[in-house]
């Protein structure tokens, strides 16, 4: 066409693209309308019958049976064929037509499009006599689909004549590839605009991190009178949310609830997750109440809405509710219940879900898969979420993050480079949490020239930038590899500022090696970032403590104590049969406290009958050395473990989690009672998951 050589001179470049599968167009871009001549209504009735249920062989043969069918008939035949990807077949039927009007070249185009063939699409409208203006909205939202937005402009700027359905299209692009300026200026370069155009740009801006602009331009939609559809409102109460913007929430909410609106249950499900996201949990469950539907995306939205704000618990009960209500859970219901169960660190709760998504056929769905990988790798079960991995059908970049995550927290660094391998293989493009994942498995299996290669493949990738979370997986590396001076080299030659995280990764390799040089230069880096930082005091303060520098550790602890921070009390916990058993270091105010003593006293002379001898140095208070070996044996994990083994059958493996690092002594310790009492005992502690079997841990002791 000579309007746009351009255009034909760039698609003879186009490779095979028939693997893509096109979402379906909008309503507004439908291509088959009602013709006047319907064609034999009992043939058309029939062949449309066994169509809307997918039954193409007996539409066929009614078809054949039509001595003359009409080019309705032969259309909606052809449509059936392209909603089947049956493609080719589509295309030997369009080639048999005696005749062909606007609708069926519009129909067979959509089709290609459909099933990813945009050079035949192309090819098709090229040859066209005669276009409508869907004949042009279709090919222009085909290039969009496909990513290729300057065929596609330059085929709109072609149009000659263009409707608001080809505006729409063109925002819409624009919108959904987040290039968001382009959107905003087609869309004041409008004409006209209706509720859909206004509805787009703001759930454009608010997807792209604009949601103040978002309640702007509603707020202009408004004044010139344009009223909102249950689409419209949706999107402004999720850029509310997005904002905490309450108040405007509410005073929307109010204008709504006058006018009727709100007992639309898809209005009330974004007001739902609007209050969720605001931290209003009792006003979200006062609309989930009040609401005359009860479907299950409002109770999914509940279910989320708890997690949102931290009540897993709640969150799992109305999981419970709903299936009794006989509401039957989806995906996301499945996703978010999921996510409480990770936020509980229940993993037979989570267990539990499993077995009700594999009842329900959801067992194969990729986002519930990704979510059970995620929280059988938080609940300390790696190899079920290993397992549920490799028997997925389908694949995408959240499942391959999930599992390489996964292994990194479970200390397994070949396992997570060896599923990156395949992930290279299967065409999987990494992003920024690949890399951070595989730096930090590195990291826990101290794999120092690994790690440099990642990291320089990292800096390779021109799509992938480098943020300071992957400065710091490096320096921590070389830091805990023994490389303290190589590491803060590294840092003083980043392309970018240091932050407080990357400084306190050096000082916490520090506190490894006992360098207390290096440690002091670090610590004043992250105290001059961020002088409220606990974590660098502490760290420091530990260093004198293992040095024995009293002195200096009461100096830091007045410090501390005149700038108003905190240590934070170690704390570990078991989940049993839905409840949680939290213990500190000492504590005697749990009910089972005599028995779950009696067990740790009798295992600590089989302790030392295996050569165990307490390591004073991970007891950093200067008291007697009598006193510090008491206080290290009733630490808060070994208190634990002895709730766990008082507890639980003999066997079973023993998960305890823990809000800081396991200490050194504690470790040896675990070590040799996962032999005596020939158990696993698995141990997440703040850096990592610590494998306990048979006398060995899974970290090498290297932690």
């Amino acid at each position: 066409m000579a309007c746009f050589p351009a255009l034909s001179r760039s698609l003879k470049s186009i490779s095979s693209v028939s693997s893509i599968s096109l979402k379906k167009f909008s309503n507004s871009f439908m291509i088959i309308t009602n013709y006047a001549k319907m064609g034999t209504s009992s043939h058309s009735s029939t062949i449309s019958e066994y169509l809307r249920n997918d039954r193409l062989d007996e539409a066929r043969r009614v078809f054949d049976k039509i001595t003359s069918p009409d080019v309705y008939i032969y259309t909606m035949l052809i449509s059936g064929y392209c909603r089947n990807n049956k493609t080719n077949e589509a295309l030997n039927l369009f080639y048999r037509m005696p005749t062909r009007d606007v609708v069926s070249w519009n129909s067979m185009i959509k089709g290609c499009l459909d099933n990813g063939d945009l050079n035949k699409a192309y090819d098709l409208f090229n040859q066209m006599s005669e276009r409508s203006v869907v004949s042009w909205t279709t090919m222009v939202n085909g290039f969009l689909q496909f990513g290729r937005f300057e065929l596609a402009e330059e085929l709109f700027e072609c149009m000659p004549s263009r409707d608001i359905a080809a505006w729409n299209s063109m925002v819409l692009g624009y919108c959904r590839s987040g290039r968001i300026k382009d959107a905003f200026n087609m869309f004041k370069r409008m004409p006209s605009k209706d509720v859909i155009s206004w509805t787009m740009m703001i759930g454009g801006l608010d997807q792209c991190g604009k949601s103040d602009e978002a309640l702007s331009l509603f707020r202009d939609m408004r004044g010139v009178g344009v009223d909102p559809t249950s689409s419209t409102l949706s999107s402004v109460f999720t850029a509310c949310a997005n904002i905490s913007a309450l108040e405007r929430g509410v005073q929307l909410h109010g204008h709504l609830f006058k006018s009727g609106y709100v007992f639309d249950a898809f209005i009330s499900t974004s007001l739902m997750t609007f209050y969720a996201k605001c931290k209003q949990i009792e006003s979200c469950l006062k609309v989930f109440q009040e609401n005359l539907v009860s479907n299950v995306v409002m109770w999914t939205a509940l279910v989320t809405g708890y997690g949102l704000n931290g009540m897993h618990e709640e969150a799992l009960d109305v999981f419970k509710n709903m299936m009794k209500e006989g509401i039957v859970p989806n995906q996301s219901t499945f996703v978010s219940a999921l996510n409480s169960c990770c936020g509980l660190e229940a993993l037979d709760r989570g267990k539990e879900i499993h077995t009700k998504a594999i009842k329900l056929g959801l067992f194969l769905d990729v986002f519930v898969d990704n979510s059970l990988i995620v929280m059988y790798s938080k609940c300390g079960n790696l190899d079920y979420g290993v397992n549920v991995f490799n028997n997925m059908n389908e694949k995408n970049l959240v499942s391959w993050n999930s599992i390489i995550v996964g292994c990194a927290q479970h200390g397994g660094g070949m396992l997570a480079l060896k599923y990156f391998d395949q992930m290279a293989q299967s065409g999987v493009q990494p992003d920024a949490i690949t890399f951070l994942g595989l730096l930090t498995a590195c990291s826990h299996s101290r794999m120092l020239d690994k790690g440099k290669y990642v990291f320089d493949l990292l800096n390779r990738d021109p799509s992938i930038e480098v943020r300071l979370e992957h400065y710091a997986s490096m320096v921590d590396i070389m830091g805990r590899s023994g490389q303290l001076k190589e590491a803060e080299e590294f840092i003083k030659n980043m392309p970018i500022k240091a932050n407080s995280m990357v400084w306190l990764a050096l000082l916490s390799a520090c506190k490894l090696y006992s360098n207390l040089e290096v440690a002091t230069k670090a610590a004043q880096y992250v105290l001059d970032l961020d002088p409220h930082d606990s974590a660098a005091y502490v760290l420091l303060s530990n260093l004198y403590a293992s040095a024995c520098r009293w002195n200096d550790v009461s100096r830091i602890r007045v410090m501390m104590k005149g700038r108003g921070i905190i240590k934070q009390r170690g704390a570990s916990w078991v989940t049993l049969k839905g409840s949680k058993h939290v213990f500190n270091s000492g504590d005697i105010s749990h009910p089972l406290s005599r028995k779950i003593y009696q067990k740790l006293d009798s295992l600590s002379g089989k302790l030392k009958e295996f050569g165990y001898v307490p390591d004073q140095r991970f007891d950093l208070h200067d008291v007697e050395n009598e006193q510090k070996e008491v206080s290290l044996f009733y630490h808060s994990e070994r208190l634990a473990i002895g709730f766990a083994l008082v507890s639980t059958v003999e066997g079973s493996t023993i998960r305890v989690m823990k809000n800081l690092r396991v200490c050194g002594d504690c470790h040896s310790a675990i070590k040799l009672m996962s032999k005596i009492v020939g158990r696993t005992i698995i141990i997440r502690d703040s850096s990592r998951f610590h494998h306990f079997k048979d006398g060995d841990c899974s970290c090498g002791n290297y932690w």
